[in-house]
């Protein structure tokens, strides 16, 4: 079974399962064919993994995110008048880290040569019919896309026409790209010549990519147009392979990765619900809605505020927020009849046996966000200043623009990355949710790699999170999460979702469609979501007033009875109805009892599975 967000994209998973590999060749397939397909994600973006072995029964992380260059400081980002670091272009980027996600898992885990699995993204570099989606996306992005020199040249081949990107259905050349995949081949290619092993191969083009000639091109590339990449920094990168965290939810584990990503406040989430009897609320009522509105919302306050690299210190209190026990009190401050609106984060570390070094500053948080006059003395922390350089006064915060920005909030619905999901025979099982290099996206130089836009996602001052201040080779806090369930040991669900914040709330719901109120995977990933607009954007404009939390804020689809909106508002809720209100959940259930597999992709997108 392949899954994923294109249907060229698709059909490459299955092209390499016919040629002998497994579900990691597969995905790693899919995954080198949306980059190229520019999926709302590039080459240079960033790769997030969870791999079922069927040789161990173990489930394996895999953290290919980059991470912030040389200079990347909150003084640096600070001087330039951000309150979060820049959405686009060069100064965007961390490093990139989907090709040696994809390295890492084909040499350890698949089965086939780089060759042969890049040879689909390979063939699409050279030439495909580009689709409209993504035509017209370059299209309304051309007038950013004209500032990068080297993204003009791909994006924009008819430079001073009426339209200047391709037309849907054209053949979409990027000789850059093929030109960069083809010298990674060539690396891999010639180890083999010289009596290296199929893993040392592989490798081999792994480092041509991050420091050979290709990285040394990226960097030319990127310090051109602004960016601070240094060749250290990306030499110094590599993937890392770690224990994914879970928790277990009436029988079924449940997978995520570490707290340099979201994946957590899922499995708290469930911790909570698991106090309630969600089943007897009925699917969709107003009583179950509020209360999974209201579990979501207190686990992205700990979010919000908690998470960040386990590689730096301070380290997030990951085995307090994840205890059950600390659930249960979480749980006691939902109130069955009205919105909690303003969920504070929790204190975690009495269940680590510690003391929460954090509670001065979280005091000062919560005083500083109470009303609006202490959102505009947070804005003011930062200083502006105008196109000279020279120092301006502080903006002033409008808070009554913010509450009805809503296009902010729901466009995440509309826009995001893809989703890769693969399973196969032996019993490999492959959930990834990779990101990062997004149209309009800066091409570094002449390599045809997007660079991403991932910094964005970094805060600048402790009073956000202390855990997620950028820092050089620190890794941002992502909202990309794959997620993979085992039920009695063996692999139950693989499934993932684009959406940045609302990717654990949608994938929540979809575990729950199908575990409390027995839906088919098929049926799941198209039932109506709910979304909480009540926590921090992980995304967005540089001013906090682009991030901030919306109180009571939730989008109900438009199938939703008008009893349980109305009611919903009488508990404080302030209602929008949408026909999407989810993005493109794409998954697999493994049918032990009849030893199938079922694929699941929903009608938001242009998402495609292919099984035999």
């Amino acid at each position: 079974m392949a899954v994923t967000g294109k249907p060229l994209a698709a059909t490459a998973g299955a092209l390499v399962f016919e040629r002998g590999g497994n579900a990691v060749d597969a995905a790693c397939a899919m995954l080198a064919a949306t980059c190229t397909m520019w999926d709302v994600l590039s080459w240079g973006g960033e790769t997030q993994a969870l791999i079922y072995n069927p040789n161990t029964g173990k489930v394996i992380a895999i953290n290919a995110l980059g991470v912030a260059p040389t200079g990347a400081t909150p003084e640096f980002f600070k001087g330039k008048g951000y309150n979060f670091p820049p959405e686009y272009g060069p100064l965007a980027a961390v490093t990139p880290g989907t090709p040696g996600g994809i390295c890492h898992m084909l040499a350890a885990y698949g089965k086939l040569s780089l060759k042969e699995v890049l040879a689909p993204a390979m063939d699409m570099a050279a030439g495909y019919p580009i689709d409209a989606q993504t035509a017209n996306s370059m299209e309304r992005g051309k007038e950013r896309i004209k500032q990068w020199p080297y993204s003009k040249a791909v994006f924009l081949p008819h430079l001073g026409e009426e339209r200047e990107a391709p037309e849907p259905g054209e053949i979409f050349v990027q000789k850059d790209l093929l030109a960069t995949l083809q010298k990674m081949v060539d690396a891999e290619q010639e180890a083999l010549k010289q009596g290296k092993s199929r893993k040392e191969a592989i490798m081999a083009a792994y480092d041509r990519f991050y420091k050979g000639d290709i990285a040394k091109e990226i960097v030319r590339g990127s310090q051109e147009q602004g960016g601070l990449f240094t060749m250290e920094d990306l030499a110094n990168w590599k993937p890392i392979e770690e224990e994914p965290l879970m928790t277990n939810y009436k029988g079924i584990d449940v997978y995520k990765l570490q707290e340099w990503t979201q994946g957590p406040s899922l499995l708290q989430a469930l911790n909570i619900l698991e106090n309630f009897d969600l089943k007897s609320m009925g699917y969709n009522s107003a009583e179950y809605i509020h209360t999974v509105y209201q579990s979501m919302n207190l686990a992205f306050a700990d979010r919000d505020f908690y998470y960040g690299d386990p590689y730096f210190t301070p380290r997030s209190p990951i085995q307090g927020l994840l205890n059950k026990e600390y659930a249960k009190e979480r749980a006691k401050l939902i109130d069955p009849l009205r919105n909690l609106s303003n969920p504070l984060p929790g204190d975690p570390y009495p269940y680590e046996g510690k003391t929460n070094p954090f509670t001065a500053l979280l005091a000062q948080r919560q005083k500083l966000l109470a009303d609006t006059s202490g959102l505009n003395e947070l804005e003011n922390f930062v200083p502006k200043h105008d196109a000279t350089g020279a120092l301006v006064d502080a903006l002033e915060f409008d808070y009554a623009t913010a509450t009805n920005t809503d296009s902010l909030y729901n466009d995440r619905l509309l826009r995001g990355t893809t989703s890769v999901e693969a399973a196969d025979a032996e019993g490999w099982v492959v959930s990834i949710t990779p990101s990062g290099g997004w149209l309009p996206a800066c091409i570094a130089g002449n390599t045809g790699i997007g660079m991403s836009q991932r910094m964005q996602s970094f805060v600048l001052d402790s009073i956000i999170d202390p855990f997620n201040v950028v820092t050089p080779g620190k890794r941002p806090r992502v909202t990309l999460t794959p997620s993979m369930a085992l039920k009695e040991g063996q692999p139950y669900l693989s499934f993932a979702v684009q959406g940045g914040d609302t990717q654990e709330q949608n994938l929540l719901q979809f575990f729950l469609n199908m575990v409390e109120f027995d839906m088919t995977v098929q049926q799941a990933t198209e039932a109506a979501n709910v979304n909480s607009n009540q926590l921090w954007l992980s995304l967005g404009g540089t001013q906090f007033k682009d991030r901030m939390p919306r109180p009571g804020s939730i989008l109900l689809n438009r199938t939703t009875s008008q009893d349980v909106a109305d009611k919903l508002k009488t508990m404080g809720y302030t209602v929008q109805q949408g026909n999407r209100t989810s993005g493109p959940i794409n998954a697999i259930f493994i049918d032990k009892a009849h030893g199938s597999l079922w694929g699941g992709s929903s009608n938001n997108g242009e998402d495609y599975g292919i099984g035999w």
